[in-house]
């Protein structure tokens, strides 16, 4: 796998003198070089005639000379182009760790520059590329593996496909049924595929339908939910799907990592121009260090990340689905400090962001408000 880390730049020698790097532009290195050329030549010259050598001799040591010192000036010049040859042939065999030197300030240097930039931005999406095929050929191998072990134990007799034998394989299939949701998820996120539909979401209904759907995952460890909005009549422009998807993440995670027969609490608020949304259990809580971690693709906000037990089986995409989900809408998803427990808060601009499309109670579509009262961070 290609690593940014390990990066080759070619080293400098003798045979790579770059003595015309101080100067910025090319078009000045090229008379640089065609002055220093015509006056060694035309000062050759005058010396071997003005010594008796006669024009046979003095013409070609001018020339030789001349030859010579545009050799060393011009490799200098041409020095980096070379190396971009040799890396751009290297990348196309799939190393992406060669570099090229840019000592130079002219038009060179900063073509040589931004190619270093490009091998980087390479480096990074070939080994991101990587990681998410590893990742997700893992994601997908353990649901799928326990899911043949339980049909392969059904066919031979081994168990019968009772309810419970019938309801674990349900769960690895929802697995899977998420897992593939998350990834097209996120290659619509990555084409820029994706829009909004903002409405006026009333917070009060919104919050009570999101917790209503996660009753059944709550049930199982006799969670509850404690919903609290001020004002009651508090409302925000939203993507009522794509909102719903971030709360069903948040409440679903929140309950994983509760107590038995925890709280969840659901508070909404209004702050400044911004409405505010917090999601908050009673659980383990998240170390500090990992609370931007866990927004990472395939990076488990859950046991591991809490409390440095072993993973409860989550595909590591939800949360930074859900972060992006935020950001769409011009907010942002972060861990509020809390102790004990867990915050999860959700900021969304009070109004519709400059630019977006709005659709209103009628269906028609008009442009998004302009909210010139939003403090200085949205």
């Amino acid at each position: 796998m290609s690593n940014t880390r390990f990066t080759r730049t070619t080293r400098p020698h003798l045979r790579d003198v770059r003595p015309l790097d101080p100067l910025e532009s090319i078009k000045i290195k090229l008379g640089v070089l065609v002055a220093a050329t015509v006056t060694m030549a035309a000062f050759l010259t005058w010396y071997g005639l003005h010594r008796g050598l006669g024009p046979t001799r003095t013409l070609p040591l001018a020339i030789v000379v001349s030859l010579i010192l545009t050799q060393v000036l011009a490799r200098g010049m041409t020095s980096p182009l070379r190396e971009m040859t040799a890396a751009a042939s290297a990348m196309a065999h799939g190393d992406y760790s060669r570099r090229v030197r840019s000592t130079s300030r002219d038009e060179v240097g900063e073509l040589a520059h931004a190619f270093n930039q490009m091998a980087e931005d390479l480096a990074s999406a070939d080994a991101l590329r990587r990681e998410l095929i590893a990742n997700v050929s893992h994601e997908l191998r353990t649901p799928v593996a326990a899911l043949q072990a339980q049909l392969e134990n059904i066919v031979d007799g081994v168990s019968r496909a009772d309810p419970d034998t019938m309801r674990a394989a349900l769960a690895q299939t929802e697995r899977l049924g998420n897992l593939v949701t998350y990834l097209l998820d996120l290659s619509r996120v990555e084409a820029g595929a994706i829009g909004l539909d903002l409405r006026d979401v009333e917070v009060q209904p919104f919050l009570q339908d999101a917790a209503d759907d996660a009753s059944m995952v709550a049930a199982e460890k006799a969670v509850t939910f404690e919903i609290t909005v001020r004002p009651e009549d508090l409302a925000v422009p939203a993507d009522a799907d794509r909102l719903h998807q971030v709360l069903a993440n948040l409440l679903h995670n929140a309950v994983r990592h509760s107590p038995q027969a925890g709280v969840v609490r659901l508070a909404a608020h209004r702050r400044g121009g911004s409405v505010v949304i917090d999601v908050s259990d009673n659980g383990p809580g998240i170390a500090p260090a990992d609370r931007e971690r866990i927004f990472e693709r395939f990076q488990r906000g859950n046991a591991q990340a809490r409390t440095g037990q072993s993973s409860t089986g989550g595909t590591g995409l939800g949360l930074a689905i859900a972060r992006w989900a935020v950001a769409l809408h011009g907010g942002t998803l972060d861990v509020a400090a809390a102790e004990p427990g867990c915050t999860m808060r959700i900021t969304l601009p009070g109004q519709a962001a400059r630019g977006s499309v709005v659709a209103d109670r009628t269906g028609t579509e008009t442009p998004g408000e302009t909210d010139d009262e939003m403090p200085e961070e949205w």
